[in-house]
């Protein structure tokens, strides 16, 4: 215990949190016509639901987020520089997702691989991992999962619905496919449809994994070689889009790593390319490359306009109240985009809200502009 105490947690922090596991008997209906199940999603709780069972608000992760989204988990206190959940500045007591009055829950998405059933999953028609076996899913079949969390938490509508990138996207699903379970609905840095770039981007990177000798197919379970070297490429090309040219120009310039001279060989030797490696290196480590190519696609299938004439006619079913933001140098989800929806919503009569941030991150912002984001949302939700 003397070990878990190394670091102060923090008054606002909801302190050490367990991962819980929502398991599904029944079978998923998928877009695609075929079905999953049975399955399990991961999920974590902060906060207490009241009486009425109205405080419920539902956080929604991007691609390679998870379930944890706040505090800490007990064995995470153990290392030497423990990391919190990935919107912890936003979610706690006092914070935008304040626990002390909201009950916040956030689920690993259908097809990740921490803790929801995904391609590495056991197939329970062969008793193997899924790998390529696995269905493909979009972005509705994993609102349509979540939606069957909230029966199972008796959660009979959500106080708020909210999330970044893809989280945004599933935010969008929530209030059209949902409506009566929506109240609120806070998209950030997100998108009504994959653009054509945005599609190549996350084709490049499907690529890399694919073209690794070690993907084998994407049976690659058990067998001692994992395509590292391609979700490592994946991962650099994907986190280029996530910054903007002037952030990578504030935070690397041409400044050479532990250099003077330039070393005339092909060796990564600027400070921008060790930190990509890095950040590749890195991703291999917590993430499985098969839910990369299956999220990824998820992603670029997604178009809520798709078959109508019209944006508005996708968002005509949706009643909940809207905050919509958007960040100035996001130049993967553009503010551009974000207008395309607020027009819609407001052609429709809804009731929204949208803000431009400033900000200098590209579309990472909406993890790290915590303190514009929370006076925002806090005023929204109260």
């Amino acid at each position: 215990m003397a070990e878990e105490t190394q670091i102060r947690i923090d008054e606002r922090s909801v302190g050490v949190v367990e991962t819980r596991y929502f398991h599904c008997d029944g079978l998923l209906p998928l877009e695609s016509g075929q079905t999953l199940g049975p399955f399990t999603l991961a999920y974590e709780a902060y906060g207490a639901l009241n009486d009425a069972r109205d405080n419920a608000i539902l956080l929604l992760h991007a691609l390679s987020g998870d379930a944890h989204a706040a505090g800490y988990h007990a064995d995470d206190l153990r290392k030497p520089r423990p990391k919190p959940g990935w919107w912890d500045e936003m979610v706690g007591p006092g914070k935008a997702f304040d626990t002390a009055r909201f009950f916040v829950v956030c689920a690993n998405v259908i097809g990740g691989c921490m803790g929801s059933t995904g391609p590495s999953s056991i197939n329970p028609a062969t008793g193997q991992p899924y790998a390529t076996d696995f269905p493909v899913i979009t972005i509705g079949d994993m609102v349509n999962a979540q939606k069957l969390l909230m029966d199972h938490l008796a959660i009979p509508r959500w106080y708020a619905v909210s999330g970044g990138s893809m989280g945004g996207m599933q935010a969008l699903r929530w209030a059209v496919a949902y409506p009566d379970c929506v109240a609120r609905c806070i998209p950030i840095a997100t998108t009504h449809r994959l653009s054509a770039q945005s599609i190549a981007f996350d084709a490049v990177g499907r690529a890399a994994i694919m073209s690794d000798p070690n993907w084998q197919n994407g049976h690659y379970y058990g067998t001692g070689k994992i395509p590292a070297s391609g979700l490592a490429v994946a991962r650099m090309v994907g986190h280029i889009t996530y910054l903007s040219e002037q952030s990578m120009h504030e935070k690397f310039g041409r400044q050479l790593r532990d250099a003077d001279a330039y070393t005339w060989d092909f060796d990564p030797e600027f400070s921008v390319e060790t930190y990509l490696q890095y950040q590749g290196d890195s991703f291999v480590k917590r993430f499985d490359a098969n839910s990369y190519l299956y999220i990824t696609k998820a992603m670029d299938y997604f178009d809520m306009g798709a078959g109508y004439d019209a944006l508005a006619q996708a968002l005509e079913p949706a009643t909940a109240r809207f905050l919509v933001l958007s960040f100035s140098s996001d130049w993967l989800f553009t503010t551009a985009e974000s207008k395309d929806i607020v027009r819609a919503l407001r052609w429709n009569g809804v009731d929204v809200s949208f803000m431009e941030l400033r900000s200098s991150y590209g579309h990472d912002a909406f993890l790290l502009e915590a303190e514009e984001i929370t006076r925002l949302v806090k005023g929204f939700l109260s």
